[in-house]
């Protein structure tokens, strides 16, 4: 018997148990749409984020206070350390650096008019923009001079904009909202383009000495620090490294009181994040693709009890054990694969109804579509040989007398 009649054979089998054999695939369907679907996600929420971080620029620094273990309990840490105005004027004589925005965080009740809105409010320094890399729908960042005087003037985010002024969201600057009970003019109103992962878009900026001085609690919690150049990026990491621990008084031995991360130690984040989701990939499809396997053994093993008098015939006409080994395999093998056909069509579809409902991203890719396959063959050569080498053992007087 050539391979063909095998196929013929193995098709017409499985065509005429439809039910029992769709329900024997589940497992298999299960599996590999788990697969291509949380794939699918996976790629397209990693090519966003990525997007993302990119979009924030090779150049970029951030620093955040690093709260030191104290050393006389397992659960207690020290203050973390707070940024001054003098650690900003300091950090941006450094060679290396081209500008520096501190970051302080407040919220608060903004009303323009009858309608009110609580607003995270961030202070920071007019060279905010060009440091993450915002862009401006309408108006202008800060001046120095605003910066230096701790003047009462704001930019807000397009969807902060949007929240407080509704249709009139497009023609914000200009406008005087109230913050704290103190008027603040809109100078600059931020697109909506800009990159998610600052947040821009919800936040409504003032200087950050307007907000240390006119907001409670306002401190400078972070340090956004741009390189004079990309290939300047490990330099200014040494320098500015160095410039704090001799500001902060840290001697040689004791470790920093502040963090610093750039879009390459994000980036690498993001990898791990990655590779932790391709091992639950692999988990939740090796327990439905086990299930499945356990499925086609059963469904194989009922077939071989099932056409005992044919594999007798068969038998007795000459069929070698090779012959019907093979046919047996075959089946368990096609069902497999046809499951996986199954399973991959179910995930694209799964993916591409989240990302109808959910708006979430998807990027399709070949890998988990042939590993899903490969896996599916596997699946039906282990699961299928048992049966097989039981119905290839079986003796042609004995199997012709069973009814």
């Amino acid at each position: 018997m050539n391979l063909l009649e095998t196929l013929k054979m193995s098709f017409s089998s499985l065509k005429s148990n439809k039910l029992r054999s769709l329900l024997t695939m589940l497992g298999i369907i299960i599996g590999v749409a788990a697969v291509i679907a949380i794939a699918a996600i996976g790629k397209g929420s990693n090519a966003q984020i990525t997007s993302q971080i990119n979009n924030m620029g090779n150049n970029l620094i951030m620093i955040y206070p690093f709260a030191q273990y104290d050393g006389t309990n397992g659960t207690l840490f020290e203050k973390p350390p707070e940024f001054t105005l003098e650690d900003v004027a300091a950090l941006e004589q450094l060679r290396s650096v081209a500008d520096v925005a501190p970051s302080g965080m407040s919220s608060s009740d903004v009303v323009w008019g009858r309608q009110k809105v609580n607003l995270q409010i961030e202070g920071t320094s007019a060279s905010f923009a060009s440091v993450q890399k915002l862009f401006f729908t309408d108006g202008r960042t800060f001046t120095n001079y605003e910066v230096e005087k701790g003047m009462n003037v704001a930019i807000i985010g397009s969807q902060a904009a949007s929240d407080l002024f509704g249709d009139n969201s497009a023609n914000a600057v200009g406008e005087t909202v109230l913050i704290n009970n103190l008027p603040f003019k809109i100078v600059g109103l931020l697109s909506n383009k800009n990159s998610m992962m600052n947040n821009s878009a919800y936040q409504l900026y003032i200087p950050i000495t307007t907000g240390m001085d006119r907001m409670s609690h306002m401190s400078i919690q972070q340090l956004n620090i741009s390189a004079a150049a990309p290939e300047l990026m490990d330099s200014a990491r040494a320098e500015i490294t160095q410039k704090l621990r001799t500001r902060h008084m840290i001697k040689e031995g004791e470790p920093d009181d502040f963090q610093l991360m750039s879009q390459t130690d994000y980036l690498q984040m993001t990898t791990g994040v990655n590779d932790t989701m391709n091992l639950l990939i692999l988990g939740v499809a090796g327990i439905a693709l086990l299930v499945g396997g356990v499925g086609i053994m059963n469904m194989m093993l009922m077939a071989v009890t099932e056409r005992t008098r044919e594999i007798g015939i068969r038998k007795a006409i000459g069929a070698q054990r090779g012959d019907i080994m093979l046919q047996f395999l075959m089946e368990a093998v096609f069902i497999s694969l046809l499951g996986g056909i199954l399973g991959v069509l179910a995930g694209i579809g799964a993916a591409r109804l989240l990302n109808s409902m959910a708006k979430m991203p998807i990027v399709y890719t070949v890998e988990p579509v042939l590993y899903s396959f490969l896996s599916c063959m596997v699946v039906g050569i282990l699961f299928g040989v048992i049966p097989a080498l039981k119905a290839s053992r079986l003796k042609p007087i004995d199997a012709l007398r069973y009814e």
